[in-house]
């Protein structure tokens, strides 16, 4: 098959530069590269061939085909050689300034059926457009890092973006063998602006003093399933790539609380405790190798004090069952005795608004995180509050690890650290389909190939119930008194009436 466009221009040779050329290359496109510095541009096209001999070793792709990608990739060194080129995409410093003289420039040179792309990440296509003769044929086409392996590319429409523009980007990027959606011209686009909830939440627990960064990490992997804790996330990213973006993201939308930056994450940066490539960041690195502190111990208890269950707890039916599995004595009268462990489940209030509300003594109440069936989870969560006793801490833990299951004790929350963590995102996503940026289809694709999510935002929110999170936002906005958690109109009449999430209106 054809490639939807026969000869296209890269400037840029870049990381992000470099590889979509070589996807466009292997898509059958003759590709012109260029760089302001011809050096690097000749070091990227051998660092290319490199690639591709290495396909072949392993098996990945044939010689031949290696063979005619080399010969289909041209360095050129002025703009005027890409003036035949039937697209051009930019991948270049994220200036909007620096962008949008490129295309002012890129304009004279080729034709007038030439369509131009960005590679940007984070500025507004629009923005870039709005000096071009003709905006109509521009676009965002904005690939991730590595190009090669991360399958999926956003496209991007501008608000004088023809939709033929857009409809050409989506086919070839068929042809390269990705996957495209589609988003409106909005800060951060669907991934970038879809991922902010995750790091910035558990900023926000590190930041109370919840709990550290290995114990959040933890947590968010053992119940949640995702691959990466937050802070492994950033240090793989790198704090200077990670910030800005949180900034930037911030600013855009005008200091939307939602989005809110963290001052960790500022000062880290200033310190140069950038993550993996500078061998600090949230944790330590040693040839390359996170410096993991070991589990503390399960507290050894002799005398195990009988359990009582608050009648409001979250999953009631499942608790007692638990801990008829795990052999705890458990007490059934109306109240507790004095010298019961007392458990609440809440969904959003932080454990100490449950003992005045429910009158319970707080030093024998401790919480335990039932959003998540405990049967699909690796780690079981416990929350103390101000006035818990260490025994009945040390009782909880020691009775909840029974049966291997590790267990984390933190800090009073509200919303623990999977409750929290997970609405935020799923509100952040209701949002994103609230302003039709994109299809709830294209939204859980984005995420899914481009953070690698356990699961889409939306279908998330469907596993654990759309009426649930909005309950952990509702009661986590009467906790903190943050305009941050309060839901977006897609999830709230969604999950006040029981709706899936990914359900759009007729």
């Amino acid at each position: 098959m054809e490639p939807r466009y026969k000869t296209i221009g890269i400037v840029g040779s870049g990381a992000m530069g470099r590889g979509i050329a070589q996807i466009s290359a292997q898509a059958g496109s003759l590709v012109r590269l260029f760089d302001t510095d011809p050096a690097a541009t000749a070091k990227a096209c051998q660092a290319l061939a490199v690639q591709w001999d290495k396909l072949v070793e392993k098996g990945r792709l044939d010689s031949e085909v290696a063979t005619a990608c080399k010969q289909r990739l041209q360095p050129v060194d002025t703009l005027q050689r890409l003036a035949d080129c039937d697209l051009v995409v930019e991948a270049i410093v994220e200036l909007l300034d620096v962008k949008k003289s490129l295309f002012s420039s890129l304009e004279s040179v080729v034709s007038r059926q030439t369509v131009l792309a960005t590679n940007t990440s984070s500025l507004s296509v629009t923005a870039i457009a709005a000096g071009m003769k003709h905006p109509e044929r521009f676009a965002g086409f904005h690939f991730f890092n590595p190009v090669p392996l991360m399958k999926v590319v956003e496209v991007v429409a501008g608000l004088k973006t023809n939709d033929s523009t857009c409809g050409g980007l989506t086919e070839y990027a068929k042809q390269m063998g990705h996957t495209p959606v589609r988003a409106q011209d909005t800060p951060g686009f669907i991934v970038n602006h879809a991922g902010r909830a995750y790091g910035t939440e558990a900023l926000r627990i590190v930041s109370e003093g919840i709990a550290d960064f290995q114990t959040i990490d933890s947590i968010l992997k053992d119940q949640v399933g995702f691959k990466l804790g937050p802070f492994e996330l950033m240090d793989l990213t790198a704090l200077d790539v990670s910030h800005p973006v949180m900034e930037s993201v911030y600013r855009q939308y005008y200091e939307e609380p939602r989005y809110r930056p963290s001052a960790i994450t500022a000062q880290r940066l200033a310190a140069g405790m950038l993550g993996r490539k500078t061998g600090e960041g949230f944790y330590r690195y040693v040839d390359g190798a996170a410096q993991i502190q070991p589990q503390p111990p399960v507290p050894t208890v002799t005398d195990m004090p009988p359990v009582w269950v608050s009648p409001r707890a979250a999953r009631r039916s499942e608790l007692l069952q638990l801990l008829k599995n795990l052999g705890a004595s458990i007490e059934t009268g109306a109240s507790p005795t004095m010298n019961a462990l007392v458990l609440v489940a809440p969904l959003g209030f932080d454990i100490t608004t449950v003992a005045v509300v429910e009158r319970l003594d707080p030093t024998c109440t401790i919480g335990i995180d039932m959003l998540i069936d405990d049967t699909q989870t690796r780690r079981r969560v416990l929350a103390t509050n101000p006035a818990t006793r260490k025994d009945m801490v040390e009782a909880a833990h020691a009775l909840f690890a029974r049966d291997g299951k590790a267990v984390s004790v933190i800090r009073d929350s509200g919303g623990f650290v999977s409750q929290r963590v997970v609405a935020a995102i799923v509100n952040i996503a209701s949002d994103i389909c609230q302003q039709g940026i994109c299809s709830p289809k294209d939204l859980e694709l984005a995420v899914t190939l481009g953070l690698g999510y356990p699961l889409g935002p939306l279908a998330m929110g469907d596993r654990y119930g759309p009426t649930n999170i909005l309950e952990v936002l509702f009661n986590m906005q009467t906790v903190y008194g943050d305009p941050r958690y309060r839901p977006s109109p897609w999830l709230r009449r969604r999950g006040a009436i029981g709706l899936s999430l990914m359900h759009e209106e007729q």
